[in-house]
């Protein structure tokens, strides 16, 4: 079968190529990629060439398909698969393998799987891994945006406090505690606050900072604090460029006692500066954003450390228990992941936005791989549908949505959308 599929072969080397893939081993199954949710990890991958860490090194030989944040339906299955995996079934896929202790993940280290193409091989090992899951909900944009719900789960899940006299880390956030999220107001950040006030171990104070009073806006018009009231959670947007002295105004509104939970979604050190700033006793600096400098380095209060116990932890990606959650959390409509996308392309537009990917506004971009369709904002629909019949119904249907895309809108343009 001939697949169409974005491969990286170096450094900013990314080819939109149609080439045929081999007939599948018994251990393996073919499927068709319906959506891809780009990342900015595919960025970084794609700046790094094979100096990423998962891109393998002779890259340049067998260059890989880019894309992990990917959902579609299964073709066929592979003899050693049937009884688990049905033809026609649709599919979400965790990346994050850790198959044998290796970082080798679909979107960046093969050669026949990735979420930009439009059919795929699933290798045997990501079955062996249980990372290709089943999906039974309405469309496919919600499993594909499970992946980056499933990132900032684990994050929650990867924090842990002590008590004084006791070795033994308590996993988790301090339920009924204070957090602050730093530079939040991204889409990863955005899925990590509909995550944490919509689960069942909440801080009772959460304060959200950034930069861009627009980017803050925006995220408060989609997860209000009323909203977050409702789950018991006092949720404060803040524009640190406002404050003077942004670890006071954030200690302020702490009781000055700073804070049990702090994640930082920006790689920047005056960021990830003030995130140690404003840890309290016992205080947990989550880093989150993955830095593509791999000298990247910010001071730290070891005092504090010694004293007053604070620490950090990283985390990349999560697992596939995190993943299920997210998946079910979307089922019950705890989260709404239609927030996050405010972009939608074919896979001919891939290639651009992906570069562009740290210069392009707005939160997810959503790709249709089966469509060749140009990167077009949802708040652009309403002009290009003046002129051009399909953004007219899809601006129709966005509007009934409030706003925000929808499965009806999706099924709309994969029916009616130019074919790839």
């Amino acid at each position: 079968m001939k697949t169409k599929a974005v491969r990286l072969y170096g450094k900013n080397d990314l080819r939109l190529e149609e080439f045929e893939l081999p007939a599948i081993k018994d251990d393996e199954i073919l499927a068709e990629v319906i959506s891809d949710s780009l990342c900015m990890s595919s960025y970084k991958a794609v700046t790094q060439g094979a100096d990423h860490k998962r891109v393998p090194d002779n890259v340049a030989e067998f260059p890989v398909i880019i894309g992990h944040e990917f959902a579609g339906r299964i073709l066929e299955v592979g003899k050693k698969w049937q009884h688990k995996y049905k033809a026609g079934s649709k599919f979400a896929i965790q990346p994050a393998l850790n198959y044998k202790g290796s970082l080798d993940a679909p979107g960046y280290s093969y050669q026949f799987i990735g979420g930009d193409a439009t059919h795929i091989i699933i290798p045997n090992e990501v079955m062996e891994m249980n990372c290709l899951l089943d999906y039974t909900g309405e469309g496919f944009f919600p499993a594909s945006l499970s992946e980056p719900y499933s990132c900032v789960a684990g994050t929650f899940h990867a924090h842990y406090h002590t008590q004084y006299g006791s070795y033994v880390h308590n996993m988790g956030i301090v339920e009924g505690g204070k957090m602050a999220i730093l530079a939040g107001a991204g889409p990863m950040g955005m899925a990590a606050i509909d995550y944490i006030i919509h689960c069942d171990r909440r801080p009772s104070l959460l304060v959200v900072t950034d930069i861009s009073q627009d980017r803050l806006d925006w995220v408060s018009k989609q997860l209000s604090p009323d909203e977050a009231a409702k789950n018991g959670v006092k949720l404060i947007y803040l524009n640190t460029t406002e404050e003077k002295n942004p670890a006071e105004a954030l200690k302020a509104l702490s009781d000055g006692k700073g804070y049990d939970d702090v994640l930082v979604f920006a790689p920047v050190r005056p960021v990830v500066e003030l995130a140690d700033a404003i840890l309290g006793y016992d205080g947990c600096l989550n880093f989150f954003a993955g830095p593509s400098n791999p000298d990247f380095k910010a001071e730290f209060n070891f005092y504090n450390a010694h004293y007053q116990f604070t620490h950090i932890v990283g985390t990349s990606g999560g697992n596939t228990d995190d993943m299920i959650e997210s998946l079910d959390m979307m089922s019950k409509r705890l989260i709404n992941p239609a927030i996050l996308v405010t972009h939608i392309g074919g896979l001919n537009a891939v290639i651009d936005t992906t570069k562009n990917l740290p210069h392009v506004p707005g939160s997810k971009k959503m790709m249709y791989t089966q469509v060749d369709l140009p990167l077009t904002a949802l708040a652009d629909f309403a002009e290009k549908g003046k002129t051009d019949p399909l953004f007219r119904k899809l601006h129709e249907l966005v509007e009934k949505n409030n706003g925000l895309w929808s499965v009806e809108a999706e099924k709309y343009l994969l029916e009616n959308a130019p074919k790839i």
